[in-house]
């Protein structure tokens, strides 16, 4: 079996991504069982911010490496909070920080003109130099609730409505969050990538 060190800290992407990697010929496995220190995510999109994770975490272990950046992305906003999306309340905020900001910045708007999207890049490297690494990129749309609705999830999740379901990312189960999300197609594609290589 394959290892794979999954460069992030963040507990609920590790589940989504070792439940869509189960039963494959990989074992993912996150940073923090390296001490893997975080990096400063310096890069202005989601590509150049997912490279250095990756090839931070190769870097740290010499293993291949995956890594994500991922964010939503409100039209009201001009695509705030994009990269942004974890902190967008400040250093070390909480979903609920975010969430708080996030309808803060909207205000009263109307939820037809709440139009957003997840978006998700993935990146394979192969060791820490590695001059081509897999690039796959996903994006899943929806809007902005005026509230938080559901249990589930993180991030913006109770925010974020999915129309056709009429259900909030944090109100589907696991399964059906795997197949429709942006980390999800995301993390198929990169897959089929990597069966070619």
């Amino acid at each position: 079996m394959r290892k794979v060190v999954f460069a992030s800290n963040n507990a609920g992407k590790v589940r989504e991504v070792a439940a869509i990697l189960a039963g494959l010929d990989i074992e993912v496995v996150p940073q923090s069982v390296y001490a893997v220190p975080s990096v400063e995510e310096t890069g202005l999109s989601f590509v150049e911010n997912a490279i250095l994770k990756a090839r931070h975490a190769s870097k740290h272990t010499g293993l291949p490496a995956i890594a994500d950046d991922s964010g939503i992305e409100v039209d009201l906003l001009n695509g705030a909070p994009g990269i942004y999306s974890a902190r967008y309340a400040g250093p070390g905020a909480s979903d609920a920080d975010n969430n708080a900001r996030l309808l803060a910045a909207l205000g009263d708007a109307p939820e037809s003109a709440r139009t957003a999207r997840y978006q998700c890049v993935m990146v394979y490297m192969r060791h820490a130099d590695d001059p081509t690494p897999l690039i796959c990129q996903a994006s899943w749309e929806g809007r902005v609730l005026s509230a938080p609705r559901g249990e589930g999830g993180f991030g913006y999740d109770p925010l974020f409505l999915l129309p056709e379901l009429g259900k909030t990312a944090a109100e589907i189960d696991a399964e059906t969050k795997n197949r429709l999300s942006h980390r999800g197609r995301a993390l198929r594609a990169l897959l089929e990538a990597l069966r070619g290589t």
